[in-house]
């Protein structure tokens, strides 16, 4: 249930969270932007919205999964993913129409002279949070790859190199690309849009 459609000045984008809910579906109408998710609905004036954070947020059935929070001056929050659930099995990447939704909501939110912030990644906290966390991992392979050599356990090492190097693989690219961090609207961080 993907779509993204322009049709003057006016850009749509619909995208699943969850198998069973309702669709979510945002139209940018002029310098407005409508919001419908089931039986809730609403319009945020563009000049309303105080913070556009993109981040990073891969699950098991897509590792390619990007996302958009949207917040007003009242504080309430919007989120835009750039998948959306198919059937129990299948969760599709709507990479091309989700880009061209988060670029033109940068473009016009410039185009009025938005006061907006815009950052990217993780909450700083978060972030350090994760980052104590992969220290801790850290030591702990490098014990085991030299308790494995000190014993003598070759195969052992070789399985805690192999592990080690997924792990960073896998884990590095998450923090990377989620490292706390402010930007222009003029110059969209390209890892955290597809």
């Amino acid at each position: 249930m993907s779509d993204n459609s322009v049709m003057n000045g006016r850009l749509e984008y619909t995208y699943k969270a969850s198998l069973i809910g309702s669709a979510y579906r945002f139209e940018l109408i002029d310098n407005e932007l409508h919001w419908h998710v089931g039986r809730r609905s609403g319009v945020w004036p563009l000049a309303s919205i105080a913070l556009v954070r993109l981040s990073y947020r891969p699950v098991s059935m897509q590792s390619r999964r990007f996302r958009t929070d949207i917040y007003n001056e009242r504080g309430e929050r919007l989120s835009i993913l750039s998948t959306t659930w198919q059937t129990v099995a299948l969760m599709e990447p709507q990479d091309s129409s989700y880009r061209e939704f988060v670029l033109t909501l940068h473009r016009r939110l410039k185009s009025i002279g938005s006061s907006a912030s815009f950052v990217a990644g993780l909450l700083p906290w978060v972030y350090q949070a994760g980052l104590g966390v992969l220290a801790l991992v850290a030591v702990a392979i490098v014990g085991m790859f030299a308790r494995a050599i000190w014993t003598g356990l070759w195969a052992g090492a070789a399985f805690v190199v192999a592990f080690a190097a997924l792990f960073v693989w896998q884990v590095g690219g998450f923090m990377r690309r989620n490292r706390p961090r402010s930007y222009d609207a003029r110059d969209v961080p390209g890892d955290l849009v597809p």
